[in-house]
């Protein structure tokens, strides 16, 4: 291959790689699924070839990807895994860290993400989500204090996940649920703003979301997507009231030990 003057050559992949490389190829053929268990390490030696140590590297390599769970012991070995959103979430917000974002780069592809999603996941709420979505709303309205308004901006947040849990198309609700984690992480007000601007915040998010829960009980998607549109416009609005701002740093495996809510479509 003829190299372009300037571009470096493709870096040697060391032997622990080429070894995940194998067994990636190994696990695709086979079409393995979360909870199928990889044959005992003598036999992985002896398929692929390798040492003990390139092979102990490799699969270490596939736990901290988020594609097999470890165990020691009787019983023990390899388990594939269903990569987790947590785990997706660390690696963009790693990217993120060194890219030159802010807030209205968030809320340019929430608009066009979420009103689409919001509107398909109608006709799949069930009674519980909706009891959930109530729940949120109850928990949203606005009460003074900082440590009460990061328990709202959590819940405020939790109404849109249960939106994004009940979208059959997993595209949309990987993005939407994406963003949510980055607004839940990475945005931050202003010392300087009143609290009247974080109780006007708060008291938008409970109007709207009375608005688009009641449309989509009564299943109109159509008016549920211009709800959305219109909350997420005038919530950007609202940031810009409290100088909210994005917070860059690099996200702590500490912090994804989130509570696991139920799990919908393809994700279970």
């Amino acid at each position: 291959m003829d190299w372009h003057e300037g571009s470096a050559a493709p870096r040697a992949l060391k032997r622990g790689d080429l070894v995940v490389e194998q067994i990636k190829r190994w696990i695709t053929e086979r079409n393995l699924r979360p909870g199928a268990r990889l044959p005992r390490e003598l036999d992985l030696l002896e398929h692929f070839g390798v040492s003990r140590g390139s092979m102990r590297e490799a699969l270490k390599a596939l736990e901290v990807q988020g594609l097999i769970r470890l165990s020691t012991g009787p019983g023990g070995g390899a388990t594939m895994e269903a990569v987790s959103l947590d785990r997706t979430f660390q690696f963009l917000q790693n990217y993120l860290f060194f890219q030159d974002i802010d807030v209205r780069d968030i809320y340019a592809v929430r608009r066009l993400v979420e009103p689409a999603l919001a509107a398909e996941a109608v006709p799949h709420l069930s009674s519980e989500d909706f009891a959930a979505m109530d729940r949120t709303i109850d928990c949203c309205e606005p009460i003074a204090g900082a440590s009460c308004l990061m328990h709202q901006r959590t819940e405020d947040l939790h109404f849109h996940d249960i939106l994004a849990d009940a979208c059959p198309n997993p595209f949309l609700r990987f993005h939407c649920k994406l963003i949510n984690a980055l607004l839940q992480t990475m945005v931050v007000g202003s010392v300087h703003a009143s609290p009247e601007a974080y109780q006007q915040l708060g008291q938008a998010a409970v109007r709207y979301h009375r608005r688009i829960l009641a449309a989509a009980r009564r299943q109109d998607a159509a008016l549920v997507s211009r709800l959305m549109l219109a909350h997420i416009v005038d919530t950007e609005r609202h940031l810009d009231a409290v100088q909210a701002a994005l917070r860059s740093r690099l996200l702590l495996d500490s912090e994804m030990k989130r509570q696991r809510r139920r799990p919908r479509h393809d994700e279970g």
